[in-house]
């Protein structure tokens, strides 16, 4: 009889079979009552699911992610349900679980309209409040398509024909519906208690654009009303934040369909971009050199490199004088190319480049996302050729410089993975080993914590990678220094050792911001548009209440441009308030007004954005207070 080990080691001795639910309650009534399935022996099962033999059990609840999936999983299916009920014609097909909730694919006669995804909502709770029992049963692939076949199911019959004759296949039933799925599911409808249907969206049978168009409604769902409620409110504050209108909103850039992918930059748009650039330059080139790279390179650099073999898909390739180019998707080969143009001393290291490396990639138009997938963008690429010896000191540098720059830029929760070798990749299993140790070595001796993502290495090599956490909670993965054993010889790269022979340098590939417009994209969102005074592209913008001020405020913008400061003046013969409104919707971090007491004194009346009254200051006192921010980097 089973004798079943719970994650704490204890042991539990039954003497006949016992579900996981059986065991849950041997534990205590309120486990029982908050299991959502088991983890048998690393499988994922049902509660229902008879244990017969000696195992290893964890009971799932919603506060295990695995629990949390499989809610967002029978929430799915209690969309299909809903939508069956409510509109008997209509035919199902798929409905997986996606990242915060789940979606699922419906063909029917007519498109879906906000009030029936109000209706649809409204029938899932009806039907979760019956906390009807769901059950599992397991019948062969031909008797499951001749089952769906006979209720008019025509795309399920479809996915089952697809399926391995011999293989069984499980059957889940919840109230009067029946749906395929491999499972596990809630045990009951009772618990599924915070979930909403977010919108719906055009979806091609199986992915395919040859095939019919389906309707695809997405929803979301969590363990409790306080977490849904939550996430509902992180999605009003990500669509009051998101950069694709508040950039167009404040004149910093823009995007054009002759253009996919590739952004327009305004002048206040560049303005911040330039001022990213040169922060970067300020904080890491010291000890780089910095270099330009060509933007096309012959196809045979970078089948040599390996890249081609990689990514060739997302390369743009051209053509000329029977020479087949690639446009650059990253900056790496050229760095070594600078490396290789003369010969290297063990003396010459380390040796660092840094390039705002302009790059292209072919992403899927469906991918495209503003400023945080693009096309184009430009990287803060650094690359560092150093010996074995060097490895150490180098990477915990740049941990280093990567948490200060985070820091200035306003992040302090940063996220740390260390990804190891994928399947596929280059390089000799000693070089990875030797490559993840030196990784894992730098990050352990400065006491971080982080995660470990198996497989999800370069293929040239592991990575540190750097996730910052914004003020809503989302999380952007950024930065990345990751170790090269494999591509410097690929591309020929050698210095001369100690010992006068050739030996192959070990190359650091180092991104902190990763793609300055991603990062930007970041920023914007982060302030909702309310840039730190340092970053924005104006800092303070002059206002005069009349005409016969506007000499006096052309004199305090040529004072404060003479400081330094990025100013401008709004001289339109307008309402201050109807001005003051306009640039606080602008976001301009100060707005000083000036009248007649401002132009006797030598005078600025000084409001913040926020709507903060600073009073009467000098220009002078000003220009003190700005620059504080400024140094300060508010």
């Amino acid at each position: 009889m089973p004798c079943i080990t719970l994650p704490d080691g204890s042991l539990k001795d039954f003497d006949k079979p016992v579900s996981v639910q059986d065991v849950a309650f041997s534990i205590g009534p309120g486990l029982a009552k908050a299991a959502l399935g088991g983890l048998v022996n690393g499988k994922e099962v049902d509660t229902s699911f008879i244990i017969e033999v000696d195992s290893e059990l964890a009971i799932l609840t919603a506060k295990d992610p695995q629990g949390l999936e499989i809610i967002r999983h029978s929430t799915a299916h209690l969309l299909a349900q809903a939508v069956k009920e409510l509109f008997p014609a209509a035919q199902v097909t798929i409905g997986p679980v996606i990242e915060n909730g789940f979606y699922y694919d419906f063909a029917y006669e007519r498109s879906f309209t906000p009030e029936d995804l109000e209706h649809i909502e409204a029938k899932m709770y009806e039907l979760a409040g019956s906390d009807a029992t769901v059950s599992r049963e397991t019948l062969s692939r031909d008797r499951v398509i001749e089952f769906f076949r006979g209720i008019g199911e025509e795309y399920k019959a479809e996915i089952v024909a697809s399926i391995p004759a011999a293989e069984d296949l499980s059957l889940y039933t919840q109230g009067g519906f029946t749906d395929l799925c491999r499972g596990p599911h809630v045990p009951r409808l009772g618990l599924l208690k915070a979930f909403k249907l977010t919108k719906i969206a055009g979806a091609y049978w199986r992915g395919d654009s040859d095939n019919e168009m389906l309707q695809r409604i997405y929803g979301t769902a969590w363990a409790d009303k306080k977490a849904l409620k939550l996430y509902l409110h992180q999605l009003e504050e990500a669509e009051k934040r998101n950069h694709r209108k508040v950039g167009p909103q404040l004149d910093l850039f823009h995007f054009q369909e002759e253009a996919p992918g590739m952004v327009f930059w305004h002048q206040k748009g560049w303005t911040l971009f330039r001022e990213v650039q040169s922060y970067i330059r300020e904080v890491c080139y010291e000890g780089y050199q910095e270099v330009d790279t060509p933007q096309i390179l012959d196809r045979s650099l970078w089948e040599k490199s390996g890249h081609w073999d990689k990514f060739h898909h997302m390369i743009f390739a051209t053509e000329s004088d029977k020479h087949e180019y690639a446009v650059k998707p990253m900056n790496c080969p050229g760095h070594v190319q600078i490396f290789n143009h003369k010969l290297r001393s063990h003396r010459d290291l380390p040796y660092r480049v840094a390039e705002f490396g302009l790059v292209h990639r072919n992403e899927p138009s469906g991918t495209l996302h503003g400023l945080l997938r693009a096309r184009r963008f430009t990287q803060d690429d650094a690359h560092i050729f150093c010996a074995d010896y060097d490895l150490q000191s180098e990477v915990s540098e740049l941990i280093d410089m990567t948490f200060k720059v985070y820091k200035d830029f306003g992040f302090t929760d940063v996220q740390v993975a260390l990804s190891l070798r994928p399947d596929e990749r280059v390089g000799e299993d000693e070089l990875w080993d030797k490559a993840e140790s030196a990784l894992q070595t730098a990050l352990d001796s400065k006491g971080l914590k982080y995660s470990v993502q198996e497989g999800e290495g370069a293929f040239y090599g592991p990575k540190i990678e750097f996730s910052l956490k914004d003020s809503i909670g989302r999380v952007w993965q950024c930065g990345t220094v990751q170790l090269d054993f494999s591509m410097p010889g690929r591309l020929d790269a050698s210095f001369i050792g100690e010992d006068g022979q050739r030996h192959v340098p070990v190359m650091i590939h180092r991104a902190i911001l990763g793609s300055l417009e991603r990062f930007i994209g970041i920023l914007i969102e982060e302030h909702a548009g309310r840039l730190p005074v340092w970053l924005a592209p104006i800092q303070g913008i002059v206002l005069n209440i009349a005409d016969k001020y506007a000499d006096y405020a052309h004199e305090v913008v040529l004072t404060l441009k003479k400081y330094g400061f990025k100013v401008d003046s709004d001289l339109r013969n307008e309402k201050i308030g109807l001005k003051i409104r306009e640039h606080t919707l602008q976001k301009i971090p100060f707005l000083l007004v000036v009248g007649e007491r401002e132009a006797q004194k030598g005078t600025v009346s000084v409001r913040r954005v926020d709507g903060e009254d600073l009073g009467s200051m000098t220009v002078e006192n000003f220009s003190k207070h700005l620059r504080a921010d400024v140094l300060a980097r508010k």
